[in-house]
C-alpha cells in the first residue's frame, strides 16, 4: 500500500478496514484482522496497527472479546421515521 504522507498511516489503515466493512467484506459479527495480520498486510508497526483497532473501536465499528479478536460491530438500529 502506497501511504500519504500528510496524513497518519494508522488513520489510512484504518480507512481501509472501514471500507472492507461498508462493502461486506468483513459482514457484522465476524473477525477482523489480528494487529499481528495488519501489520504484516500493511507493513507497519504494531503500535500503528495498535491505533487502527483503537480507532475503529472508538468509532464502535468493531468490538474486542478478550482473547478471541476483533468483530465487527452490529450497524445501530435506526428507528423508522413516521410516513
Amino acid at each position: 500500500m502506497e501511504f500519504a504522507p500528510d496524513i497518519p498511516r494508522w488513520r489510512q489503515v484504518a480507512e481501509v478496514i472501514r471500507r472492507r466493512i461498508e462493502d461486506g467484506t468483513y459482514p457484522p459479527r465476524t473477525r477482523i484482522p489480528s494487529v499481528v495480520e495488519i501489520t504484516a498486510e500493511f507493513g507497519i508497526a504494531a503500535v500503528t496497527a495498535q491505533k487502527v483497532h483503537k480507532g475503529l473501536r472508538q468509532e464502535g465499528l468493531i468490538y474486542t472479546e478478550p482473547g478471541l479478536g476483533s468483530f465487527v460491530a452490529e450497524p445501530p438500529v435506526t428507528p423508522e421515521s413516521p410516513s
